[in-house]
């Protein structure tokens, strides 16, 4: 006995030309005469044919971690008697580390310390790095900042040192107070506690406080990049995140899975020269490890205003072409189109046809209705 059945798959086309695949549905309304399984029944209802704006991304792993690299330097000797624990963050006015017992302080600043500062000295920037500090503090209220070490920064500073539990001296000794561009989260320590410290030693590793996603880029990928590019990231639990790319290298490294690239053990395969590229996402990012993987997706090229339908929308036809299913009240008509740009972000795909309209309803699966 034989039997006539409509069987729908869905399956994926490869867009001629584009970088990535898109999953369709694909109709066959063949007779067959042959004993099988029973057909799979597809439910399906209807999307809206509407204009969007458009991307292409192209998609590459990444790192996920934290902006910026610091490096903290002892200004002065001593031994190391306290460090502060890894992942923690020290802010201005905070303690950093102690050597011999006394803390050194952080304070924010391009110029590291080099000399005492206090009555006498010659003016120079690093007093008014002082000076600034001392003020975002809320000792400076009759000081001005400028370059000289006047007497109203030695009573700021003795202020400063009270409310701190230093010696109240109105002086800054070398080796008391470090400077750094910002706020620093300890990524390590480089010395252990006991260790005797000299000037211009390494002391601790450390980054800012600003989640940012690094990725290496081929030279063929790297012109699809751009500082201020908008980029999608991926976390890893699956949530999207803005982002924007603030930081491409000058400089190509070779590395092995520097982008990402894995064979079917899971072992990195050798990937020729790869250009750093920092991506530094909208808002904060917290419960993921440092060093978690991430995908980033890059836009490639863009489309606005377009006439667009949903990717599960398309039925491929002989030849390589494609149409869609036009629903108006309870009939139907097929409808060839031209596809262009696919999204597979927003699941949507550029499409021009002689009989396609905006605001026409299509054929999608139930779950894309």
């Amino acid at each position: 006995m034989s039997r006539r059945r409509t069987t729908v798959v869905t399956g994926v086309a490869v867009a001629a030309g584009l970088a990535g695949a898109a999953g369709i549905l694909v109709t066959n309304s063949r007779a067959q005469d042959v004993e099988g399984p029973p057909a799979t029944t597809v439910s399906t209802g209807t999307a809206e044919v509407r204009t969007a704006d458009l991307s292409e991304r192209t998609q590459v792993n990444g790192t996920l971690g934290y902006a910026g690299a610091y490096q903290v330097i002892a200004p002065g000797p001593g031994i190391l008697t306290r460090l502060p624990a890894a992942g923690q963050t020290v802010r201005r006015g905070r303690v950093l580390y102690e050597v011999d017992g006394k803390p050194v302080v952080l304070m924010y600043g391009s110029r590291p310390s080099w000399r005492t500062l206090e009555i006498g000295i010659d003016d120079g920037a690093d007093v008014q790095q002082l000076e600034a500090n001392l003020k975002a503090l809320g000792h400076g209220d009759r000081m001005t900042v400028d370059r000289r070490f006047s007497l109203a920064t030695h009573y700021a500073l003795r202020r400063w040192q009270r409310d701190a539990g230093l010696a109240v001296t109105g002086a800054l000794p070398l080796g008391r107070v470090v400077f750094m561009p910002d706020a620093i989260r300890i990524a390590g320590h480089d010395l252990g506690l006991g260790t005797q410290v000299q000037p211009g030693v390494p002391v601790l590793r450390g980054t800012s406080e600003q989640s940012a996603v690094t990725m290496a880029l081929s030279p063929q990928q790297l012109p699809s990049a751009k500082v201020d590019d908008p980029v999608l990231v991926t976390l890893p639990d699956g949530a999207t995140r803005d982002g924007k790319i603030t930081h491409i290298g000058a400089v190509a490294a070779t590395s092995s899975g520097s982008d990402g690239s894995a064979n079917s053990a899971g072992g990195d395969i050798s990937t020729g020269p790869t250009v750093p590229v920092t991506v530094r996402m909208t808002g904060a990012v917290s419960g993921f490890l440092d060093q978690a993987p991430v995908r980033v997706a890059i836009t490639v090229q863009s489309r606005r205003g377009v006439l667009t339908v949903p990717i599960t929308a398309l039925n491929a036809v002989p030849g390589g072409q494609y149409e869609v299913v036009v629903v108006d009240g309870g009939t139907s008509r097929r409808v060839s189109v031209r596809t262009g740009l696919f999204d597979e972000t927003a699941g949507l795909v550029e499409v021009s046809g002689h009989d396609l309209t905006q605001g026409q309803q299509v054929r999608v699966p139930r779950d894309n209705a």
